[in-house]
């Protein structure tokens, strides 16, 4: 379908010679947001304090590295030839997603060793907080008219996409031709996993299986809108490297949960109930040293 409308700025401010792009803009928002909810979460279940501040402190940096790293090894094609700091260009947009959970995943676990918690209860309490930060991410590709469809067909547009605001068909008008939304389709797939996730977590699960559940919600959604993009880089056959990927996610995901529920006891809410008696316990021990007193 042909159209006609200006892109967005991709500027978010200008501070003299250095531009504030949005793409990182709605990024930082989306890592903010998710750390607070997970910093909250931590706390009701009585963790140390700030041990999820200190370990995003360490995630983000390497997640953002990885994430780049992985983008441009199965991207190198676009590299080759051109400037070395495009390598570094990541407020152009292209970091994956996928490779971002790799780094973050690897921080976590050494993380838990350091401190000497679990990590499976690091994980699940920020599994939700990372797929909203996935779904706020999203609109930084909006920004950079990347991450698309396809062509939509005008009767494909009659029928749904003109009920959609005009700011964001607008900008899937590139160089002329309305491309199909994919990042608003992943967006409002990833807040409804983010809400199952918070829905799953009132049920009290074997610990783990919360972020093992969004590797698993995530991935089915990843698999099918990955389908519907153009940027893909097809590895076998007709799949593509994110759907491949997925698969290989889902089937990890769910064997380890068949595996855990038989060798696992420990639950999500556990370690909440065990800081109440801990505290408890303190409480009691404070009263003896008065009373002696």
């Amino acid at each position: 379908m042909s159209c006609s409308a200006p892109a967005l700025d991709r500027v978010f401010l200008q501070i003299g010679p250095l531009p504030i792009y949005w793409y990182g803009v709605i990024i930082a928002a989306g890592a903010f947001l998710g750390l607070i909810l997970a910093n909250r979460e931590a706390n009701r279940l009585g963790m140390k304090k700030d041990i999820m501040v200190d370990l995003v402190v360490f995630a983000i940096p390497i997640a953002i590295i990885s994430a780049r790293i992985y983008y441009v090894i199965f991207e190198w094609d676009r590299y080759v030839g051109s400037s070395w700091i495009d390598i570094f260009a990541t407020w152009k947009g292209g970091i994956a997603i996928h490779g971002a959970l790799i780094g973050s995943v690897l921080t976590a676990i050494v993380y838990a060793r350091v401190k000497k918690v679990s990590f499976w209860q690091l994980v699940d309490i920020a599994a939700p907080s990372i797929i909203l930060g996935q779904a706020i991410g999203r609109w930084g590709n909006f920004m950079n008219q990347e991450a698309h469809g396809g062509p939509i067909s005008e009767a494909t547009y009659e029928s749904f996409h003109q009920y959609l605001p005009d700011f964001i068909m607008n900008q899937m008008c590139i160089d002329g031709i309305m491309y199909h939304p994919t990042f608003l389709y992943e967006s409002v797939w990833n807040l409804l996993v983010f809400a199952f996730l918070l829905l799953l977590r009132r049920y009290n699960p074997i610990r783990g299986e919360i972020f093992l559940s969004y590797a698993i919600t995530y991935s089915i959604g990843r698999f099918f809108i990955e389908g519907m993009r153009t940027d893909s880089l097809y590895v076998l056959g007709s799949l593509r490297q994110a759907q491949v990927i997925s698969i290989v996610i889902i089937v990890i995901a769910v064997i380890l949960i068949v595996y855990r529920r038989k060798t696992e006891h420990v639950r999500y809410l556990d370690i909440a109930e065990q800081a109440k008696k801990s505290s408890g316990t303190g409480a009691k021990k404070k009263r003896k040293n008065k009373k002696k007193k």
